[in-house]
Formats: C-alpha cells, structure tokens, sequence
C-alpha cells in the first residue's frame, strides 16, 4: 500500500513540476527537494527495519559487526549521492551531479580497502608458500 502512496504523491509533484517550470523554475526546484526529502523521511522507517534485521543476522552468525558497518556505511554513501546526484539534476547542474557520483566512487572504494585487505589477507593464509 506505501508504494501507491508514493506514487500517488510522485505524480502530483510531477503535474505540479510541469506547472511550475513553466512560470517559476526556481520553485520547481524547490518543490522537488521537498518531495525528496519527503520520500527519504518516509522511508527511514523501512530502513531502520533493514539496519536491525542485518544487525541481529551479523550477531547471530558471529560476524565481525565491522564489515556490516563498513558495508551499511558504503550503502549510505551510495544512496546519498544518488540522492544529491538527482536533486542537482533536476536543478539542471548536470555537472555538479557527475561530480558528486565521482567523489561517492572515491568515497566508496576508500571505505571498501578494509574489506579488500581483510579477504586477500585470507586468501594468503589459505595459500601455501
């Protein structure tokens, strides 16, 4: 049922959008990051769900709870740029969005390094000499 609400309000703010480029883009732009910030708010519920079922799945099966932060981390990096990526879009700075998608790469494969060290380091212990 979330999902018909979500889409229902997307289409208004869609319709809405389309009047509103026309005489005024800067509201536009405006009413986009209010429904972003909308859409995000009403799904934090969701994924505070996702953070506690991975929480306890980690802990029941004696997981380092350093690769799921590492991995939640990655996954907020990616989601948040995506999300600054698409605001800067509709502002029509494609230019700043390409530099935010390439700063969350950076971003990304920095917070991955552990994660790449800790396998390969497994990798060499498994590994005759």
């Amino acid at each position: 049922m979330e999902i018909a609400q979500i889409v229902g309000l997307a289409l208004v703010t869609t319709i809405m959008l389309l009047i509103l480029r026309q005489d005024k883009p800067v509201m536009a732009v405006i009413l986009s990051i209010v429904f972003s910030i909308i859409i995000f708010t009403f799904l934090m519920g969701k994924m505070t769900s996702i953070l506690s079922v991975m929480s306890d799945l980690t802990r029941r099966a004696g997981i380092n709870y350093f690769f799921l932060s590492t991995l939640l981390k990655i996954l907020g990096v990616a989601y948040l740029a995506e999300f600054a990526a698409a605001i800067c879009q509709d502002a029509g700075e494609q230019a700043v969005a390409k530099k935010v998608e390439f700063a969350a790469k950076i971003i990304i494969a920095v917070l991955a390094l552990p994660i790449m060290i800790a396998i390969l380091e497994s990798l060499m212990e498994l590994m005759p000499i």
